[in-house]
């Protein structure tokens, strides 16, 4: 047994806080055994015909309620259009369930006294379990797209690769930035009780609290409070000019931190989707022609990257100081 294998059992028995080293072997064993747990309980495969049923069933609406877009050979684009919506709000809630009870649960059962005795530091296990949940995540979502490929091609008569693999692309970022979050808030908490709140508070805080965020800046701004100074610009409406005011810069800086805002803008990068294309242009419009940094294509990919290392870098910090 390793030293800091000793130290790290040390920590566990006597409740004091000692840091721990990463060892990659005894990383890769932790996030194996997660992941065959989630094969062997059929978790896997069912999220794997989840997402092949959502793309089915999104693809067999459009083949049969869209005749028109069929023809106008946009099928491809009103099919990421769609499930990016849809995924934008799946994705977060298996995420969530997924890093639930990865490291609360081990804790609330003292199952993790077991692990850490093992040849595993505290680190370790915290990014074995990581991996673990964000590859069935990913892996399910790569299943589920590859068989639904066929199906979708079929039924949608046109098929593009780029754009499709586009979205898969960023739906596992974004899934990856989830399970993030869910596994870091886990390590923090002592009970599934607990950690479970603190998904249910995030989910809130993004899909209730955030996305009211503009609305809440708009009334703000309406009134003249505090720093929400609009700023004007020029549009055109039906031929004509006219004058609109828009929020200051620093407020849709803030609107874009959202993960799901960060997503969507994120897909402009890569596919050519045409109402996303709409939107980024719309955009430009309202800030004379050219977005700020933070509101770019690049920087959302950075946002989503953030969400990933930012909350694992402070779990990594606290899961070595708490009293398990």
């Amino acid at each position: 047994m390793s030293t800091d294998t000793g130290t790290e059992t040390g920590s566990v028995d006597s409740g004091g806080s000692t840091s721990s080293s990463i060892n990659l072997e005894s990383v890769r064993a932790v996030a194996k055994k997660d992941f065959q747990d989630a094969v062997r309980s059929w978790l896997f495969w069912g999220l794997s015909f989840f997402f092949f049923l959502l793309l089915v069933g999104i693809t067999g609406a459009l083949a049969y309620f869209g005749e028109d877009i069929a023809a106008q050979g946009a099928t491809t684009n009103m099919l990421v259009s769609l499930a990016s919506e849809i995924t934008r709000l799946v994705i977060p809630l298996i995420a969530l369930v997924l890093g639930w009870k990865s490291i609360a649960g081990e804790r609330e059962s003292g199952s993790i006294k077991v692990m850490l005795s093992l040849p595993h530091s505290r680190k370790d296990v915290l990014l074995g379990k990581l991996i673990g949940r964000s590859a069935v995540l990913s892996l399910s979502l790569i299943v589920g797209f590859v068989l639904a490929a066929a199906v979708v091609a079929a039924l949608l008569g046109s098929f593009d690769v780029v754009d499709y693999v586009g979205l898969l692309a960023m739906s596992i970022i974004y899934g990856v930035a989830y399970t993030s979050i869910a596994v870091s808030l886990s390590s923090l908490t002592r009970s599934t009780t607990i950690a479970g709140a603190a998904m249910f508070s995030i989910f809130l805080l993004f899909y209730v609290i955030w996305n009211s965020l503009s609305g809440v800046f708009g009334l703000l701004a309406d009134r003249d409070i505090l720093f929400f100074d609009t700023v004007n610009y020029t549009t055109e409406v039906q031929g004509r000019e006219m004058q609109v005011e828009r929020l200051p810069d620093w407020a849709y800086f803030i609107i874009n931190l959202d993960p799901g805002e960060a997503f969507r803008r994120v897909l402009t990068l890569v596919t050519d989707v045409d109402s996303i294309q709409m939107q980024a242009q719309l955009n430009e419009e309202m800030f004379g022609g050219e977005l700020p940094f933070f509101l770019q294509d690049w920087f959302s990919f950075i946002i989503l990257l953030a969400w990933i290392v930012v909350p694992l870098a402070i779990a990594l910090w606290r899961f070595d100081r708490v009293d398990l």
